[in-house]
């Protein structure tokens, strides 16, 4: 497991960068009214799938704190964490033929068991968006791409759109430095501020060269940092 994966987030508290669409989201959670269709577009490495995955969560969660935050223990929490017949994530990229969309389809069109069905579709494509114009209203279904451009104005028109930017340099570099407080990773304040201006507002770039790092050095200075980038 990555170091990126270890810490990912999994509640809204967490998730660092996306104030905008983070507090949106959360009062969506708040009042239990979530949109049928969600967009997350843009940056790559940003958090799309992690937020997803988040709203999905508390979107069955039977025991959300006061903040909209899912317990992450609960049957529906772990419907989604764990799998259930109430929740898909699929790769819409690779899920493109005539029976990939049937089934979806007819999936969505299955009553579900628990309170909402759930299916997040990452990278989608125009085959699979062809079935989501006329959602069941026991869906929740979130869009995860980085070219917004490329969803039918049909689609858009009917969901909540949100871009997920670019995170600041200086909030990946706090981050980093209490990742590495964590995990015991020596770094260099400027180290991680290198790093940070590396990553192109991508958090998981940012966690994975510290990472890399980490598995070669005593400590990671700024040096080492110059030397590898």
């Amino acid at each position: 497991m990555t170091l990126y994966t270890k810490i990912r987030p999994k509640t809204f508290d967490e998730v660092k960068g996306q104030e905008f669409t983070v507090n949106n989201l959360r009062m969506q959670s708040i009042r239990d009214k979530f949109f049928q269709v969600i967009i997350l577009a843009g940056q790559y490495g940003a958090g799309k799938t992690t937020l997803a995955r988040i709203v999905a969560t508390a979107a069955n969660c039977k025991n959300k704190d006061k903040n909209g935050n899912p317990c992450g223990t609960c049957d529906g929490c772990r419907s989604v964490s764990s799998g259930s017949v109430d929740f898909l994530e699929i790769d819409g990229a690779s899920n493109t033929g005539v029976d990939h969309v049937r089934d979806l389809t007819d999936w969505l069109h299955e009553r579900p068991l628990g309170k909402r069905k759930i299916v997040i579709i990452d990278e989608v494509h125009i085959a699979l968006l062809k079935t989501l114009e006329e959602p069941p209203a026991y869906a929740l279904i979130i869009l995860c791409t980085t070219e917004a451009d490329r969803i039918p104005a049909t689609i858009r028109s009917r969901s909540a759109c949100y871009t997920i930017t670019q995170i600041p340099e200086a909030i990946i570099c706090e981050h980093l430095l209490e990742v590495a407080t964590e995990f015991q990773i020596r770094i260099q304040p400027e180290a991680a501020e290198l790093i940070a201006s590396y990553s192109g507002g991508a958090m998981r770039n940012a966690l994975k060269l510290l990472e890399q790092l980490s598995n070669g050095e005593d400590e990671i200075t700024a040096d080492v940092v110059r030397s590898v980038l």
